[in-house]
C-alpha cells in the first residue's frame, strides 16, 4: 500500500492544477470576510462545498477516462451543442474576467506587504507603481505557463511549480496560525465546534453579535440584524460558489487527457482530487478563516470609534476602510429616516446625521467593514511580529494571486485549442494563454472588473454551472456514450444519488446568486436559455429523423 501511495503521489498532477485555480483571490477574499463576519462558526462551509464539487469532478473524470474522448465533442453529439459551446464560452469568459482580481491581489501583496518601501504607492505613485508590479507578475505567469504549452517535460515542470506554489501558500498560512496559537489567540474548542454545520445562521446572526445588537436602540436592531443575516447568506453562497467554478470543470478532463491518462487512471483521478485539491483548499481557506476570526470578528476596525462613548479616537483609520464604514453609517441613517427623506438630504447633511448616530451603531459599522490583506497583516503584526505578519503572510497572498492567474492562462489555452479543434498543445495553446494578459492590463486601470463586464460574465457562469452538472449527470447515464463503462447496480445508484445531491445544491446556490443580481429578470433569462436548448434539440431530432 505504501508503494502504491508513493506511485499515486508521483503521478498526480491534474488535481493540483485544480487547487492552483481555486486557491486564489476569490477564495481568499471570501475566507477573509467569512472570519470577519461569522468567526469560527462557518469553518464547515468550505470543506462541505468542496466535497460537493469533487463529487462532480470525480464523475467528469470517470466519464472522460472511460471514453477517452474530449468532452466538448461528446456533449455536442450526445446532449446538446448549445450546452457544449456555452460551457466552453463561459469558461473562457471566466478566465478573461476573473484573471483581473488575481493580478490585483498579487500586486497588493507586493506593494502593501512585501516591498512597500520599494514599490509602494507612497514611493512610486499609482498607476505607475501598480503597472510595474502587474507587469512583473504577468511576466512570471507567462514564463510558467509556457512550460505547460511546451508539453512533455515542460508540462511536468509546470505541474511541479504549481504544486510548489500551492504548498507554499498552505505553509505560509499554517505558520501564521501556529504563531497565533502559541500566543493564545486560537481557541481550539471553538474551531472544532465551527466544523459542525449549523443551519440556524442562515436565518439569524451568529451568537457573538448578540450583546452588540442588544446595545443599539431597540427601533434599529432590525437594521443590524437583517444586515448581518443578509451578509451571512451572501458569504455562505459566495464561499460555496468559490469552491468549484465552471472553468474548473473544463480544466480537469482536458488536463487528464493531455497527460495521457486513460481508463486505468480512474482510481488515481479520485485520489488526485483528494490529495491535490481537497486537502490544500481546505487547509489554506481554513487557516485564513481562523486568522481572520481571531483578529477581526466582533472587533471594531481601529480609527473609527473610541473605546467608550464620548472618548477620543487615538489612531488613524485605514484609508481603504473609510468609504465602506461611511456607507454602512449612511445605510443606518436611511433606515431611520426612510428612503425618500434620506434622498432629499445633501451630502454634508448626510455626513452630519451619520456623525450624530449613537456610539453602539458606530461600533457595529466598524465591526462589519470588509478587510483585505493589508488590514490582516497590520492586525497580525502586534502578535506575530512584522516578519510573519508582513512577509510570510504577504508571500502566501502573492502565491494565491500568481497560482490562480497562471492557471487561468493555462485553462484558456486549452479552451482555445478545443474551440478550434486543435491538439492540446503548441502555438494555439500559447495564444490562448496570452489572451488572459488582458486581465493584467485591466488590473492596472481598475481595482476590480468593470461592472458592465463582470455582471454578464457572472450571470452566464451562474446559469451554466448547474446546467453543466446536469449535462454530466445525463452523460453518466447514457449507454450510447458510456457503453460497458456505464455504472450498474449499486454503483449506478450511488453515482446518481451523489450527483443529484450535487446538482440540487448547485441549483440552489446558482438560483440564489442569480436572483440577488437580476431579481425578477432571472426567470426570463433562464427561460430563454433553456428554451434555446429545447429548440435546438428538436431541430436536431427532426434532421436525424429526416436523414
Amino acid at each position: 500500500k505504501g508503494a502504491l501511495a508513493k506511485t499515486f503521489i508521483r503521478l498526480s498532477g491534474p488535481g493540483w492544477l485544480q487547487s492552483g485555480i481555486t486557491v486564489g483571490g476569490v477564495s481568499f477574499s471570501s475566507s477573509l470576510f467569512l472570519g470577519v463576519l461569522t468567526g469560527y462558526n462557518f469553518l464547515w462551509l468550505q470543506p462541505v462545498a468542496m466535497i460537493v464539487g469533487i463529487v462532480m469532478l470525480a464523475a467528469i473524470s470517470y466519464i472522460t477516462l472511460s471514453t477517452g474522448k474530449r468532452p466538448l465533442r461528446e456533449i455536442n453529439t450526445h446532449v446538446s451543442p448549445v450546452l457544449g459551446w456555452s460551457w466552453l464560452l463561459a469558461s473562457m469568459a471566466a478566465n478573461l474576467v476573473w484573471s483581473m482580481p488575481q493580478f490585483t491581489l498579487a500586486t497588493r501583496a507586493v506593494q502593501q506587504n512585501l516591498l512597500p518601501n520599494v514599490i509602494g504607492p507612497d514611493v512610486v505613485p499609482d498607476p505607475w507603481g501598480r503597472a510595474i508590479v502587474v507587469g512583473c507578475v504577468l511576466v512570471i505567469c507567462i514564463i510558467v505557463t509556457m512550460f505547460y504549452g511546451a508539453g512533455g517535460r515542460g508540462a511536468k515542470i509546470f505541474e511541479f511549480i504549481i504544486k510548489g506554489i500551492v504548498s507554499l501558500i498552505v505553509l505560509c498560512f499554517f505558520a501564521v496560525v501556529i504563531k497565533l496559537a502559541f500566543e493564545g489567540a486560537v481557541p481550539c474548542g471553538k474551531i472544532l465546534q465551527g466544523l459542525i454545520p449549523d443551519p440556524r445562521y442562515f436565518f439569524k446572526p451568529v451568537e457573538t453579535f448578540a450583546p452588540y445588537i442588544a446595545a443599539v436602540g431597540e427601533d434599529c436592531r432590525a437594521f443590524w440584524t437583517n444586515l448581518i443575516v443578509n451578509q451571512q447568506r451572501d458569504v455562505f453562497i459566495g464561499g460555496a460558489a468559490a469552491a468549484v467554478g465552471i472553468n474548473m470543470t473544463f480544466l480537469f478532463p482536458y488536463s487528464m487527457l493531455r497527460k495521457g491518462w486513460d481508463r486505468e487512471f480512474r482510481g488515481l483521478a479520485i485520489f488526485d482530487l483528494s490529495a491535490g485539491l481537497f486537502i490544500p483548499f481546505v487547509l489554506a481557506t481554513g487557516f485564513v478563516v481562523v486568522a481572520s476570526a481571531s483578529r477581526f470578528h466582533t472587533v471594531p476596525a481601529p480609527g473609527f470609534v473610541p473605546e467608550t462613548p464620548g472618548g477620543q479616537v487615538t489612531e488613524a483609520a485605514a484609508p481603504n476602510l473609510v468609504g465602506p464604514y461611511n456607507d454602512l453609517l449612511a445605510q443606518r441613517v436611511k433606515f431611520e429616516m426612510g428612503e425618500q427623506a434620506f434622498s432629499r438630504l445633501l451630502d454634508p447633511q448626510k455626513q452630519q446625521r451619520a456623525s450624530e448616530l449613537p456610539h453602539a451603531d458606530k461600533v457595529m459599522a466598524a465591526m462589519l467593514v470588509k478587510r483585505d490583506n493589508y488590514n490582516m497583516a497590520k492586525a497580525l503584526e502586534p502578535l506575530t511580529g512584522s516578519v510573519i505578519a508582513q512577509y510570510l503572510f504577504g508571500l502566501g497572498v502573492l502565491g494565491l494571486g500568481i497560482s490562480a492567474a497562471t492557471m487561468l492562462m493555462a485553462i484558456n489555452g486549452l479552451c482555445l485549442c478545443e474551440m478550434l479543434n486543435r491538439p492540446l498543445k503548441g502555438w494555439t495553446q500559447r495564444i490562448g494563454m496570452l489572451m488572459v494578459s488582458v486581465g493584467a492590463i485591466g488590473a492596472i486601470v481598475w481595482k476590480q472588473p468593470a461592472p458592465w463586464l463582470a455582471m454578464p460574465t457572472s450571470v452566464f457562469c451562474i446559469i451554466l454551472i448547474p446546467i453543466a452538472y446536469v449535462t454530466f449527470l445525463l452523460m453518466m447515464n447514457q449507454k450510447t456514450l458510456m457503453g460497458n463503462d456505464m455504472p450498474r447496480g449499486g454503483m449506478r445508484v450511488l453515482w446518481n444519488v451523489l450527483m443529484i445531491i450535487t446538482v440540487s445544491v448547485t441549483v440552489f446556490i446558482s438560483g440564489w446568486s442569480l436572483w440577488s443580481r437580476l431579481k425578477s429578470w432571472s426567470i426570463p433569462v433562464v427561460a430563454v436559455f433553456i428554451g434555446l436548448v429545447v429548440v435546438v434539440h428538436f431541430i436536431r431530432k427532426g434532421r436525424r429523423a429526416a436523414a
